[in-house]
C-alpha cells in the first residue's frame, strides 16, 4: 500500500525593516502599521498569511537604515529603506510599508513574509536569497525565465535554490515577460 506524505508545512515569520533614528517603541509601532496593512492587502486570497497569524507569529524588526524618497540621477533611492522597498518589489516579493504622517510622510516600516527556507540555513544550506545574496538583474531575470519557458521549471539549467523564485513569479501557467506578448508555460 502507498503511503500518502503531506507537503511539510514551513514555518514563517514576518520581517520588518525600519528606520535606525526612531525611539525602540515607535519601531514596533511602526512595524505594527505595516502589519496590518499586510494583513488587509495580502489575507483575503493567500493563506499563508492566516497560517502565519495562526501558527507563527514571530516577528523580526530590524534596522533598515534611512528613509529618504529623493532619487539620484541614476535614479536610486537616496534612503536605504526606500533602496529595500525597490528591491522587494523587483523581486516580486509581496510586502507592505507605513508613511508616517508625523514624520512628513516618511517611509517608517517594510514588512513582508519568509518561509524558513530564507532564514534556516541548517535545513536549507543551499537557498540563495535573490534578494540578499544575488541581485539579478531584469534582463538575467528574462534570461532565465526564457529558459523555464523552453526547458521546464525541473530543467538542470535552473538550480534548486532558484525555482522558488521563480515559482513566484509564474501564475496560472504562464510568464509575463516585459516587452514581450504573454507567453505560455511549457512543463
Amino acid at each position: 500500500m502507498e503511503e500518502l506524505h503531506e507537503e511539510k508545512v514551513l514555518e514563517q515569520r514576518m520581517y520588518f525593516f525600519v528606520p535606525y533614528n526612531i525611539s525602540e517603541i515607535q519601531k514596533g509601532i511602526q512595524a505594527g502599521h505595516a502589519a496590518l496593512r499586510y494583513a488587509r492587502l495580502f489575507s483575503a486570497d493567500n493563506p499563508e498569511v492566516w497560517d502565519f497569524v495562526d501558527n507563527h507569529e514571530t516577528w523580526i524588526i530590524l534596522n533598515g537604515g534611512t528613509m529618504n524618497d529623493q532619487r539620484d540621477f541614476d535614479g536610486i533611492p537616496e534612503g536605504s529603506m526606500n533602496q529595500l522597498a525597490d528591491d522587494l518589489q523587483e523581486n516580486h516579493i509581496n510586502f507592505s510599508y507605513f508613511l508616517e504622517p508625523d514624520l512628513n510622510n516618511g517611509l517608517t516600516a517594510l514588512c513582508f513574509l519568509c518561509d524558513e527556507q530564507v532564514f534556516n540555513k541548517e535545513d536549507y544550506p543551499e537557498f540563495v536569497n535573490w534578494l540578499l545574496d544575488i541581485k539579478m538583474f531584469e534582463p538575467a531575470k528574462e534570461e532565465a525565465l526564457r529558459i523555464i519557458l523552453i526547458c521546464g521549471l525541473n530543467s538542470d539549467f535552473i538550480p534548486n535554490y532558484n525555482r522558488k523564485c521563480f515559482q513566484n513569479i509564474i501564475r496560472n501557467g504562464y510568464v509575463l515577460l516585459e516587452g514581450l506578448k504573454m507567453c505560455s508555460y511549457v512543463n
